[in-house]
């Protein structure tokens, strides 16, 4: 097989080096040496590095020294991110990819080979959401004892100083009242947390991919936590940055998922209302939770989206919080 090149895609250097400056610059830069050390110790023969990839990863289609296809995720580790491997091992494939092998400092995972190019994106939104609620069903278990995960309330509190000082900004007067709502809405939220259960933390459609063609068998089984018997099912989930919390501040993001769609559709904030109140009674959210932890997340993400440059992106998820 003819030698393939590890070089980054083009996309992730520049998200990572907007997002994250000079250090995502130069850890972009590294990653085809680091990929290469991780390739040799793992005896892994790379096949091709997936277009575009991740925002912060880049991701190689690899065959294992038995020839497994495998996926091989070099991802740059942040608060966020680092404890992805944990999660997964928690999972054990229980709705979300199966993890096979990981070095936490290199950012390094090795996971089972879905069908990279077919998330929920590709079904029309009723099936897709359907599809979400059955795979999130599965990913809420109890975290376990001793686990490493953050908490909602703290994370969503080291947000809490940021969001308040892009607010200040002349750039965003006037969505200081906005602000000031999200702020508010965080606080008595996290004042009575009803249940703490472990989170995707980044969950939507495009983080929902189909298994690969030939699935083994569980483990939906006994011994999984809440796991019970039968196949694994056709999604996985992939990408998590977990938290421990509440359900709702998982489903924020469903809500606002397919946001291109709502925006153009007759009445999106009628729209966005009805799709808030179909996910919180299928899986028994409180509503009020729901509408504020997804006020909350939007304007957090359209202030910084706006902040690293992003206008389109950030005044829509701006907009969708006033539909709110």
């Amino acid at each position: 097989m003819p030698q393939v090149p590890l070089q980054p895609p083009a996309r992730l250097v520049r998200t990572v080096s907007a997002w994250e400056g000079e250090p995502g610059q130069s850890w972009a830069h590294g990653l085809p040496e680091r990929a290469r050390r991780v390739v040799e110790r793992w005896e892994l023969t790379p096949e091709r590095v997936l277009e575009p990839g991740g925002n912060i990863s880049m991701v190689v289609l690899v065959l294992q020294a038995d020839g497994t296809p495998a996926t091989l995720k070099l991802g740059l580790v942040t608060p966020e991110t680092a404890q992805e491997p944990a999660a997964l091992a928690r999972w054990d494939g229980r709705g979300a990819v199966r993890l096979l092998r990981t070095e936490p400092d290199e950012g390094a995972l090795l996971l089972e080979r879905l069908q990279g190019e077919v998330s929920l994106r590709s079904l029309p939104e009723s099936k897709a959401m359907l599809e979400a609620t059955g795979v999130l069903r599965r990913l809420w278990v109890h975290p376990g004892d001793d686990h490493p995960f953050r908490g909602v309330p703290g994370y969503t509190g080291g947000l809490v100083d940021t969001l308040s000082a892009r607010a200040a900004q002349p750039w965003a007067a006037e969505l200081r009242p906005l602000a000031d709502e999200a702020l508010r809405v965080r606080a008595d939220l996290v004042a009575s947390e009803p249940e703490r259960v472990l989170l995707h933390g980044d969950y939507h459609h495009g983080n929902v991919l189909a298994a690969g063609p030939s699935p083994s068998r569980g483990p939906d089984r006994a011994d999984v936590p809440g796991g019970g018997s039968g196949e694994r099912p056709p999604w996985l989930a992939i990408d998590p940055k977990p938290l421990v919390g509440e359900r709702a501040y998982d489903l924020a993001w469903l809500v606002r998922d397919r946001l291109d769609t709502l925006v153009a559709s007759p009445g999106p904030a009628a729209a966005t209302r009805r799709r808030l109140h179909r996910l919180a009674d299928d899986l028994e959210v409180d509503r009020e939770r729901l509408r504020g932890w997804s006020l909350f997340r939007a304007v957090e993400a359209g202030l910084w989206s706006l902040a690293v440059g992003d206008r389109d992106a950030g005044e829509l998820l701006l907009e969708f919080a006033t539909w709110l």
